[in-house]
């Protein structure tokens, strides 16, 4: 018996094993990937003028990282570049729209609140069904401590999206402050 119960406790630890070394190899994959983005990006828009798409994953990748000045002058230029065109297409929209968004996230961790949510009403000037800018504008008036415009952001996402989380949970929260 007592073998049984070791073999047992053997397979469960090389099995705990086997994942943690997935998950590491898994993260070093991520993050060799992203650092080959980061480092082709970086230095083509370096050397010449880059797409609005090239600016705002250049953009995205330095919030990830947590740098934030960077990130704002990226997303700043992608949107720069959207104005200079011509005609905007669905893509250019789209990215644009993700660009402002980006903005408006890189000026919450900076905690530059009202930066960041005129940027996130600029994205949704552009799509006003975009759940995550709702989202992200809601967190952004409850920590500037307006409850009444986050509860609205946080139900205008409820209508677009009736399982989203993170709205359900803050909205309920805040309806529990407005209400009282």
């Amino acid at each position: 018996m007592d073998s049984n119960l070791a073999t047992i406790y053997l397979s469960i630890l090389v099995g705990l094993l086997l994942i943690a070394v997935i998950s590491v190899f898994r993260q070093i994959f991520k993050s060799r990937k992203q650092e080959g983005s980061f480092s082709k990006l970086r230095s083509k828009l370096t050397k010449e003028t880059g797409s609005i798409a090239e600016y705002y994953q250049l953009g995205s990748i330095y919030s990830q990282k947590k740098l934030f000045t960077q990130a704002v002058s990226l997303f700043q230029k992608a949107i720069k570049a959207a104005d200079e065109q011509e005609e905007i297409d669905a893509a250019t929209l789209y990215y644009v729209t993700l660009a402002y968004n980006g903005l408006g996230y890189a000026y919450f961790a900076q905690e530059q609140y009202d930066l960041a949510i005129r940027n996130y009403k600029e994205a949704l000037k552009r799509q006003p069904d975009y759940v995550t800018a709702l989202n992200n504008l809601g967190h952004a008036y409850e920590r500037k401590k307006l409850n009444a415009q986050a509860l609205e952001s946080y139900e205008k996402a409820l209508e677009l999206d009736a399982k989203n989380a993170v709205a359900k949970r803050r909205a309920q929260s805040l309806r529990r402050l407005v209400t009282a």
